[in-house]
């Protein structure tokens, strides 16, 4: 086995370089022969260079073993020499670089047939130039490191929070449950499995994107240390092994970006909306229907929602996962379910508050740092009631008398949106437009009362449902 000396440890604190003829003090500390000479002869004291204590010892001991050390460096410092490339064909030193050919030439290849018409560089500038490209390469592969593990943080959050999302779903359900019949047991047992199944799947799927950035950073790592490597290394040995570098190199692209993906977390609004009404078949005097649930995942991190998902309130900032759902430009929640034809009524109950609006917004919204486009809506604002489409100036409402409540009622196929008062029985506003693609309703709400979208009566007969 050979040992690799390194000449760290083995220099002399006076001359700073390799020891010669190494001597001993009485202190333990050692000096080149010549050096501890020359400083008593300079200081007219027998001192220690370093500890200042003073010898005893005239004619100090050669440190064997650190001469034997030294010695060894030194041979293979001779190695090293020895190992240097050298051209294979003419046995001279590499001098120039072949920018053509991207290889190290001696200088009688330069006048040879294979390089004839070639351009050549000085060996260091050529090693220079390309440093210069490996570090700018390297920058990037640093800044692509750092949004891998961006990315991974965030996938960590995500976990995080989708066992979160699944506990308190869990919970809920369960609490559910127990305000039905105890035949219902299975029903229970069944939508707990179905959840357990998602947060299983979801989870799996997270943690194998997690073990894929792993690997890409582990990946982007061991390439940054080997370029690293590469740009200490030698100017010949850097260009020698250039090439191999940028194929290396080349496995790697620098455009692509890791994205977290939508749907990645438990689809919450599935597993608690319209529960009761589901299992009406079941327990018919229990049924409950809410034609909108709002969706968890899109609201703004400042709302709250309720247990069920049918009201809003405007609370304290929460910490929640970037998902690519949630809406962070307007305090606003979105309805989990979007209409893409057909007619839709929902009321909801807007009592005292302020400062509300409601209506209905495309698919396509912005989400992120925008203003949100594509919101058809109505609402109280600064004292009054105003309605406004897309990016067409607020229409001021004459309203004769508060409106409590507020029914949303959407005709996809004919291009029609109205707003009414049904305790009044009076029409507000109404918006007429050819609707291209989905619509979901949305509230925005910066009320700390509550604003709720209020359950249909449901009447249960033999092949039918019919909202009253």
């Amino acid at each position: 086995m050979s040992l690799r000396i390194e000449a760290v440890d083995l220099c002399c604190p006076v001359c700073h370089d390799v020891f010669k003829d190494p001597v001993v003090l009485l202190c333990s500390h050692s000096f080149c022969k010549t050096c501890v000479e020359s400083w008593w002869t300079e200081k007219e004291l027998q001192e220690c260079p370093v500890c200042k204590k003073i010898s005893l010892m005239a004619k100090p001991s050669c440190n064997l073993v650190l001469k034997r050390l030294c010695d060894a460096l030194l041979r293979q410092r001779e190695d090293q020499r020895d190992l240097e490339p050298i051209c294979n064909l003419h046995s001279e030193k590499f001098k120039l670089f072949c920018l053509d050919h991207q290889q190290p030439v001696c200088v009688i290849c330069r006048d040879s047939k294979a390089h004839r018409n070639h351009r050549f560089k000085p060996i260091d500038e050529a090693a220079q130039d390309h440093r210069v490209e490996l570090t700018k390469y390297l920058t990037l592969l640093q800044e692509k490191l750092k949004l891998h593990e961006q990315v991974k943080g965030k996938c960590d959050q995500t976990v995080e929070h989708i066992t979160v999302q699944a506990r308190h779903t869990e919970k809920q359900i369960k609490e559910q449950f127990k305000r039905l019949h105890q035949f219902l047991q299975e029903e229970e047992e069944a939508r707990i499995s179905v959840l357990r199944e998602e947060e299983e799947q979801k989870t799996q799927r997270m943690k194998e994107k997690m073990e894929v950035l792993s690997g890409e950073i582990q990946s982007l790592s061991e390439l940054i240390r080997a370029t690293e490597d590469e740009l200490r290394a030698e100017d010949t040995s850097l260009l020698s092994r250039y090439k191999a570098t940028v194929e290396r190199q080349q496995q790697h692209p620098l455009l692509d970006t890791p994205q977290l993906g939508l749907g990645a977390l438990i689809d919450v609004a599935k597993h608690l909306g319209n529960l009761s009404f589901n299992i009406w078949n079941k327990m018919k005097k229990m049924v409950s229907y809410t034609p909108v649930i709002l969706d968890p995942n899109s609201a703004h991190s400042e709302l709250i929602l309720s247990v069920d998902l049918t009201s809003v309130s405007h609370g304290k900032k929460q910490k929640l996962p970037e998902n690519p759902e949630r809406i962070d430009c307007y305090r606003i929640v979105l309805g989990s379910e979007g209409f893409k034809s057909g007619t839709h009524s929902w009321d909801v109950e807007v009592g005292d508050n302020t400062d509300w609006f409601v209506g209905v917004t495309g698919e396509s919204a912005h989400r992120k740092g925008k203003r949100m486009s594509q919101l058809w809506r109505m609402g109280l604002y600064d004292g009054n009631y105003t309605a406004r489409s897309l990016s067409d100036p607020s229409i001021v409402l004459s309203v004769t008398k508060k409106p409590y409540k507020i029914r949303i009622h959407l005709d996809f196929d004919r291009g029609k949106l109205s707003f009414s008062d049904p305790d009044m029985n009076t029409d507000i506003h109404t918006f007429t437009h050819t609707f291209t693609e989905r619509l979901f309703p949305y509230i925005n709400s910066i009320n700390v009362r509550p604003l709720k979208i209020l359950p249909v009566k449901i009447s249960v007969c033999t092949g039918c449902t019919t909202k009253i």
